[in-house]
């Protein structure tokens, strides 16, 4: 009589995906991320009778917002889930993989496309069942109101600060330092001199240009400002734009603005008020072209980039939180089909460069293919030591235009015509 076997069970490949908002704490020895991966690790070393093994490649995302799908190690993961390399994702809580309902939703139909089930260690439910779907989307409908109602309190506590005349954050102005007892601006003795001698020349020469080159033989400087890891980002020249800021700063005489109305500033008046009422007076009048504009190199995609899901073009947009700025390509469209996309200027703009410098050195060269080979020549160089205006300029002659899927995260470039001479 043969002897029963024992059912092997099926291998469960687990990616155990973790996330934290801010950076605090990352330098740790063991830090918010490695306790996730701990907790899923657990979970999953008993379901090893099932078949469940964890993967060895980490997917952290540390120091990014679950408001949106521009993370590295979230894009790491759906780009293995396409390749077939997981059967199971598995976070700390759900929120952890997004605090978007439309973004979970698109997640959820990766997921779903590929087999792969997902799990969260603190919140038991199995997507594979009906029940299990609706408590995730329950869960993840308050994770979102949560979201919404943390972004309010937030918003009418800076307005209320504000109406109060107090600091509440962002890049601290030439000028000023920022007290670290109560996180209120104070006067910088040192740098009130340079920001008086400024408001001065530009009231005398009643000239941007005029002021810049004065400014420059005198050797200021925009303000030297250190991060929260003691990293010391100095002083740049002024340009066209920065002298502005500085001028129409309401700071500088005791005040502050908001939504279009100006409170008294519990900072201290640097400029006197009557000579600040005067300088906006001279700002007003500036010629038009003598007025800061966004350079068109900001924009290196600007006219050629479009969302593959509705085709309308993606705009540029930027953002500064926490002393740090953020760029995006946006679609802002909300029609059928698609309810809009963003994604990180940076990456998508070196992704296009690679894939640009690739396809040229791969064309093959022939009779009449000059501008070919003229724009391999130039990319031939490294294309990261080029200015913006000159990588604009080179994509701008090579790139007919650009698509970006949202909901896969692919990349699509079409390359302009070659016209070869007769």
């Amino acid at each position: 009589m043969a002897a029963n076997s024992a059912t092997v069970p099926r291998l469960v490949r687990c990616a155990i995906y973790t996330r934290k908002s801010t950076e605090d704490g990352l330098d740790q020895a063991f830090n918010s991320l490695d306790a996730q991966r701990e907790a899923g690790e657990s979970y999953i070393h008993s379901q090893v009778a099932e078949g469940w093994q964890t993967l060895p490649h980490r997917y952290d995302d540390g120091g990014f917002t679950g408001s949106n799908m521009e993370r590295p190690g979230l894009r790491k993961l759906v780009q293995d889930i396409e390749a077939g390399r997981i059967d199971c994702v598995v976070v700390y809580k759900v929120d952890r993989l997004s605090r978007s309902l439309l973004d979970f939703a698109r997640l959820m139909s990766v997921f779903e496309k590929r087999c792969v089930t997902f799990v969260s260690v603190t919140q038991q439910f199995n997507t594979s069942t009906p029940v299990g779907r609706l408590t995730l989307h329950i869960l993840l409908s308050f994770s979102e109101f949560e979201r919404e109602i943390i972004r309010e309190r937030t918003r009418d506590k800076k307005a209320a600060a504000r109406r109060k005349g107090k600091w509440i954050g962002g890049y601290v102005p030439l000028g000023y330092d920022l007290d670290a007892r109560g996180g209120r601006l104070i006067v910088n003795e040192a740098e009130t001199e340079q920001v008086r001698a400024i408001y001065g020349l530009f009231a005398a020469n009643r000239s941007l240009d005029k002021t810049l080159e004065q400014i420059e033989i005198r050797g200021y400087k925009t303000k030297t400002w250190t991060t929260r890891d003691d990293k010391v980002h100095a002083g740049r020249p002024f340009t066209e734009a920065s002298l502005i800021r500085l001028l129409t700063n309401g700071l500088y005489a005791g005040m502050v603005n908001y939504k279009g109305k100006t409170y008294r500033g519990e900072q201290g008046a640097i400029v006197d008020k009557r000579l600040w009422k005067r300088v906006q007076e001279i700002v007003r009048k500036l010629p038009v072209q003598s007025k800061p504009r966004t350079s068109r190199a900001k924009t290196l995609l600007g006219g050629l980039f479009y969302c593959g899901l509705c085709s309308k073009p993606m705009a540029y947009t930027a953002t500064v939180r926490e002393q740090r700025r953020y760029e995006y390509y946006v679609c802002r469209t909300r029609s059928s089909g698609c309810s809009g996309c963003s994604i990180s200027a940076p990456t998508i703009e070196t992704s296009v460069m690679e894939q640009v410098v690739n396809a040229l050195h791969q064309m093959r060269t022939g009779p009449g293919s000059t501008r070919a080979c003229k724009l391999r020549q130039a990319f031939g160089r490294d294309w990261r030591s080029l200015t913006r205006e000159q990588l604009r300029d080179l994509i701008h002659s090579c790139v007919e235009r650009v698509s970006y899927d949202g909901s896969t995260g692919r990349v699509s470039i079409k390359l302009r015509e070659e016209r070869r001479d007769a």
